[in-house]
């Protein structure tokens, strides 16, 4: 073997051990990757599991159930949560078993829990304010 076929296969070598060196690396740098992932999920599920504001409430309303994820809601935003929004024609009530049902009006903040219900009725016209 000559000298520039020597020197040919110390490049090459070391070629090799640098092309090794930069995969040992990578694999490093991605197991870093993937422990930071693994521990940014498990961050965000613990930290939706301990915030209400990120909680499913189940309510209904005319007797249709809709999930909404606002632990307080106005009126006007209960207004809405049908497909078809509640026009200004309907009042809008909250159900107060074994009370008297409270009247919602748009700008009204609203507890919001599982199970609330609400209903909607035919606006009331006052005579004579015309």
């Amino acid at each position: 073997m000559n000298h520039e076929q020597k020197e040919e296969e110390n490049k090459e070598h070391g070629d090799e051990q640098r092309l090794e060196q930069d995969v040992r690396r990578l694999e490093k740098d991605e197991k870093r990757l993937e422990e930071d992932i693994r521990r940014l999920e498990k961050d965000e599920h613990h930290e939706h599991g301990h915030h209400p504001e990120h909680h499913d409430f189940h309510i209904q309303i005319d007797r249709v159930h809709y999930t909404v994820h606002k632990k307080e809601m106005t009126g006007e935003e209960l207004r809405h949560v049908p497909p078809t929004p509640i026009g200004p024609d309907r009042d809008l009530f909250e159900v107060v078993p074994g009370g008297t049902d409270r009247k919602i009006l748009d700008n009204e903040k609203v507890e919001i829990r599982d199970g609330k219900r609400f209903f909607t009725a035919p606006a009331q016209i006052n005579p004579g304010s015309f």
